[in-house]
C-alpha cells in the first residue's frame, strides 16, 4: 500500500470532495483519483461513492479511515522528531572514563552539560581506560574520555585533550626525601606501588625508567590512582601520581631526569554516526581542554 495513495484517500475522506483534496495536496484533481483508484485496486474494494455531487465513503472506506489516520499521524510524529533531532539534545548518552579523569577532570563538564541540556539521561561508566576503549570499539557505550593509547587504534578517532605531567612521589617521612640528590638507580632500592604493566600509565613509567636500567621492586599493584596515593602517603612506598594530586600528604621526589608524560583524551567510534547529545558532549570537553 503506498503512501501517497493512503494520503490522498485521507484527504478525500477529510473533505469529502477530490477538488478540495487536490488543492489541499497540491496535485491536480485527475491525480488524485488516479491514487484513489491506485489503492481500491490494492484492496479489491471501492472505498467512495459519488451520488451527485456528494463524495461518500462506502463500507469498506469506513473501515480504512481510522487506520489511515493512524499510519499518516505516526509518520508525522516520526518525520517530526527526526526533523527535531538537530536541535532539542536528549534521549541517553553512555560514557566510559577512568576513576581519575572522572574526579579530576569531568566534574566541571559534566557541571556545564548537565545544566545546558537536563533532557539529557547520561549512562556514565567508571572502569580502566583499555577497559573503556574496548567499550566503545564494540559499542557499548559512545564515549570514552580515558588515558589515550600510545598506539593509534583503527577503528576509533581519538582527540587529545589535556598534557597529563606525572611525578614522582614519596610519603614526607621517607628515606628518599633525605638525599641529597636522589637518582633513577635508588628507587630499585626501594618497594614501588604502581599500575599493573597492562595500563597505559604503567607503561609510560617503565619507559621512562628503561633508559637508566631501573628494575622496580613492586609491592602492590593498583590501577586506582587515588588508592596509589593513599598507600604512598601512609609510608608502604614510593610512587607516581598525577601532578595535578599533589596535596601535603605526599611529597613530590626531586629527579628531573624522570618527567614521564601521559596524554588524556576522548575516543569515538569512527563508524557510528555521533548522536546529538555525543556532539554536544565533546564540544563542552573542547572548550574545557587544556591550552598548548
Amino acid at each position: 500500500m503506498e503512501l501517497n495513495n493512503l494520503r490522498a484517500f485521507l484527504a478525500v475522506a477529510e473533505s469529502r470532495s477530490f477538488s478540495a483534496a487536490a488543492e489541499q495536496l497540491h496535485l491536480t484533481q485527475p491525480a488524485v483519483s488516479k491514487r484513489i483508484a491506485a489503492l481500491e485496486d490494492s484492496l479489491a474494494s471501492a472505498l467512495f461513492d459519488r451520488v451527485g455531487r456528494k463524495t461518500l465513503l462506502t463500507e469498506a472506506g469506513r473501515a480504512l479511515l481510522p487506520v489511515a489516520r493512524n499510519v499518516i499521524g505516526e509518520l508525522n510524529r516520526v518525520q517530526d522528531s527526526i526533523a527535531r533531532l538537530g536541535t532539542d539534545i536528549g534521549g541517553r548518552l553512555s560514557i566510559a572514563t577512568s576513576h581519575h579523569i572522572g574526579l579530576h577532570r569531568l566534574p566541571p563538564v559534566l557541571r556545564e552539560f548537565t545544566r545546558r541540556y537536563p533532557e539529557v539521561e547520561l549512562d556514565l561508566h567508571f572502569m580502566d581506560s583499555e577497559d573503556a576503549l574496548a567499550a566503545v570499539d564494540n559499542s557499548a557505550v559512545e564515549l570514552a574520555v580515558v588515558t589515550l593509547p600510545q598506539a593509534s587504534l583503527p577503528s576509533l578517532n581519538i582527540e587529545p585533550l589535556w598534557h597529563d605531567e606525572l611525578v614522582l612521589v614519596t610519603d614526607p617521612e621517607h628515606p628518599l626525601q633525605r638525599l641529597d640528590k636522589p637518582c633513577p638507580d635508588d628507587l630499585a632500592r626501594w618497594p614501588a606501588i604502581v599500575p599493573s604493566r597492562e595500563t597505559v600509565t604503567r607503561q609510560i613509567l617503565d619507559q621512562a625508567l628503561l633508559p637508566f636500567g631501573v628494575r622496580l621492586k613492586v609491592a602492590m599493584e593498583t590501577n586506582y590512582i587515588e588508592t596509589i596515593k593513599m598507600l604512598v602517603s601512609v609510608g608502604l612506598g614510593w610512587g607516581s601520581l598525577p601532578v595535578i594530586m599533589l596535596d601535603d600528604s605526599v611529597r613530590r621526589l626531586a629527579m628531573p631526569e624522570l618527567t614521564p608524560t601521559r596524554e588524556l583524551g576522548v575516543a569515538h567510534h569512527k563508524r557510528r554516526r555521533a548522536s546529538a547529545a555525543g556532539e554536544a558532549f565533546r564540544d563542552i570537553l573542547y572548550q574545557h581542554r587544556q591550552r598548548r
